[in-house]
């Protein structure tokens, strides 16, 4: 077994999980030696060409981690994963923490085709597929954005992919309503959290509303312009909002959490052109953090 590679226990929770081998067109290869490939890549950021031989065949490492990042058995991993972890209480529902981090977007993430992608073998467009490739343009060149909710032991529960101008505030819903965490012993998912924390850009009165509908707590500090504002409108202007300076010293955790995701290389810097394929690429190195013991 080489450096990064699945011990037994974390291929153990994997295995349950993965496609079946075989079927039309050929018996597949090892799924942990392909597994393995593909955790390689993500967390050194090497050229799909320049996998180490041991994996065996570069395209069928790569081929193998598009078809998955499309029909969504990463995102399927990522579940199974937190559920394994829920059932044994090791889920810190008390915290969970909203943030965003931009990553440069390597030039070899331009140029995808402009017709739109479908799955292998199907007649359907993948999973996360975004018409504009998750791509944005600034000063800087190309980037793009993850958004992410991180629970209190610095591990991420849900994420999304968008270009890197997008605003933080409009992505809080649809982070949130990411978060499922299966229940094997029965009953529906766990989508509610018991708290939430952002920063500054998370604050706005849709978001607040959002979760009041919700019944999350949450602790997000008001900017100085929104409290004039609110201040100079009176009582139509609605009541201050509360804020728990004791519980927002946990807004690191989410921050811990995005450092640690970046230690992949391939997350850090985006090499995929298909948003589709980052996804799984981020996923991937989700599901990585939540193997470790």
């Amino acid at each position: 077994m080489s450096r990064g590679d699945l011990t037994n226990r974390e291929w153990s929770l994997l295995e349950p999980h993965l496609p079946l081998p075989g079927g039309r067109g050929g018996r597949w290869n090892d799924h942990r030696t392909v597994v393995n490939g593909i955790l390689f890549r993500v967390r050194t950021g090497v050229p799909w060409r320049d996998l180490p031989e041991r994996y065996g065949s570069w395209k069928t490492i790569y081929e193998r981690h598009r078809r998955w990042s499309a029909d969504g058995t990463w995102d399927r991993l990522l579940h199974a994963v937190q559920a394994h972890a829920d059932l044994a209480r090791r889920i810190d529902w008390s915290m969970v923490g909203v943030d965003s981090t931009s990553c440069r977007a390597h030039q070899h993430a331009a140029g995808a085709r402009k017709t739109r992608p479908r799955v292998p073998k199907k007649r359907t467009t993948p999973r996360h597929h975004r018409p504009d490739g998750g791509l944005g343009r600034s000063r800087g060149g190309l980037t793009c954005k993850i958004h992410l909710a991180g629970e209190g032991g610095c591990r991420p529960m849900a994420l999304l992919v968008t270009p890197g101008q997008w605003g933080d505030a409009p992505q809080l819903a649809e982070v949130l309503d990411r978060i499922r965490v299966p229940r094997p012993l029965g009953g529906r998912p766990r989508t509610r959290p018991d708290h939430i924390s952002g920063d500054k850009a998370y604050s706005s009165r849709r978001n607040r509303r959002y979760l009041r509908r919700r019944r999350i707590r949450h602790t997000i500090p008001e900017p100085k312009d929104q409290r004039a504002n609110r201040r100079r409108r009176g009582s139509a202007g609605g009541r201050p909002t509360g804020f728990d300076r004791e519980r927002y010293r946990r807004r690191n955790e989410v921050e811990r959490t995005i450092n640690r995701l970046k230690n992949s290389r391939a997350v850090a810097t985006r090499y995929d052109k298909r948003a589709y394929v980052f996804h799984g690429t981020v996923t991937a190195a989700a599901v990585r953090l939540w193997l470790r013991p």
